[in-house]
């Protein structure tokens, strides 16, 4: 697979990566909220790991085929975040008001990282980008499983989202420590964000 390849596929990435979204929204609900955004991080992680697998698995292809499957899981990622942005708006967090240790247990990290996984396994945004922009980087009968490559775009494209989305969480959290009522503020504008694009997506997919 030739390196130019790669490299043009991690800047369109590194460029879609960088528009503030959902990814966003929770990343730095999450700096505000947490004690360690490493939980919510490794949720979007594990969300593109998953379409990974799925674009691997030749999956792309029947989407490509079937516009009415993307449209569907366009319309529930929309939905979900939708929900989730109301939920955000419900408990706005800040850093003083750090959970306990008790309430910072496993059940708190297990449902920051499924709900991660959700985000961005339903992200529009991630979906155009795994199912529509990545196959075309790829070099059928360059020497490289077909299956290979795409792992090998997917994980460029996870490496740089864990870099960026770690950078965006703690400065959330390192600006924001000392200024409760600018992270509740900066925590409703996240959820506010994630019903506005939900609501958006949804009335384009209905319409």
């Amino acid at each position: 697979m030739a390196v130019s390849s790669v490299t043009a596929f991690w800047a369109v990435s590194v460029l879609l990566i960088l528009v503030p979204g959902a990814d966003w929204a929770y990343a730095i609900s999450a700096g505000i909220r947490d004690r360690s955004v490493a939980p919510a991080v490794g949720g979007l992680l594990l969300g593109y790991v998953g379409l990974t697998a799925v674009v691997a698995a030749g999956v792309a292809a029947v989407v490509a085929d079937h516009p009415a499957v993307l449209a569907s899981l366009t319309l529930l990622g929309a939905l979900y975040l939708i929900w989730l942005g109301a939920t955000t708006l419900s408990r706005p967090g800040t850093p003083q008001a750090a959970p306990s240790a008790a309430a910072d247990g496993a059940g708190t990290r297990r449902a920051r990282i499924l709900q991660g996984a959700g985000i961005s396994g339903l992200n529009p945004k991630a979906l155009l980008l795994f199912l529509a922009l990545l196959p075309q980087f790829t070099q059928p009968g360059d020497g490289w499983p077909l299956a290979l490559q795409i792992s090998t775009l997917g994980l460029v494209h996870i490496v740089s989202c864990g870099a960026i989305y770690l950078c965006v969480g703690v400065l959330a959290r390192t600006v924001l420590r000392a200024r409760p009522a600018a992270a509740r503020a900066v925590t409703r504008v996240s959820g506010a964000a994630m019903i506005v694009i939900g609501v958006v997506l949804a009335v384009e997919q209905l319409t």
